[in-house]
């Protein structure tokens, strides 16, 4: 199984062509949407993925306060405090370690909250996340879909939470992002990025 073809499942899932399981298998059906993936992008004038290799975008929680500290400068793209514009330590393209196998190709997108939260029972801890920090994920995020061609979807605008039964590649039990502002408690995963995939579709109509 190769991480690199399952990222080209991802990418041809994204744009709407359906390749069986994301699997790390190169059969005939991932063959076959790619290359009906690849017709479709250059009936566009545009190539499979951006030429940066960049395809998707994960988004995290720090599990810190709400001011990024070193580590979270380090291990993210772009990082959204409780207040004031999101901090960007590298650019898009830099080399960063969010997502464990599966980095390559992604922009880790994460709040800086949920310091000393609790799944089970829940507590949000000492820095829940904020409304402002929800919309400020949602504008970041539509700007690099405009700017990567990265369609708004559950395989390529996703949660750490969502990685493993989106992209079957195995993480370590994370929560991130399975709460947000006003929910009595962590839900599933997926409808959760559900939601913040609408509020992404939303913005992206204002760009």
């Amino acid at each position: 199984m190769s991480y690199q073809i399952r990222a080209r499942q991802a990418r041809c899932a994204a744009l709407g062509f359906w390749p069986g399981p994301i699997d790390g298998i190169d059969g005939p059906r991932t063959r076959s949407a790619y290359a009906a993936a690849c017709a479709a992008q250059a009936a566009k004038g545009l190539p499979f993925a951006h030429p940066t290799g960049i395809t998707r975008i994960h988004w995290h929680w720090t599990a810190g306060n709400h001011h990024p500290n070193a580590t979270d400068l380090r291990s993210y793209h772009c990082l959204i405090p409780g207040e004031g514009a999101p901090r960007w330590p590298v650019e898009a393209t830099a080399g960063r370690s969010h997502t464990l196998n599966a980095n390559s190709g992604a922009i880790g997108v994460s709040l800086c909250a949920m310091a000393g939260a609790q799944e089970r029972p829940f507590d949000p801890g000492r820095a829940p996340i904020t409304p402002w920090q929800v919309c400020q994920l949602a504008r970041v995020t539509a700007r690099l879909c405009r700017d990567y061609d990265i369609p708004v979807s559950r395989w390529s605008t996703l949660s750490h939470a969502e990685i493993q039964p989106a992209l079957g590649i195995a993480q370590r039990q994370k929560w991130d992002i399975t709460w947000l502002p006003g929910m009595a408690g962590p839900a599933d995963p997926v409808a959760v990025g559900d939601r913040l995939r609408d509020l992404v579709s939303r913005e992206l109509q204002t760009l």
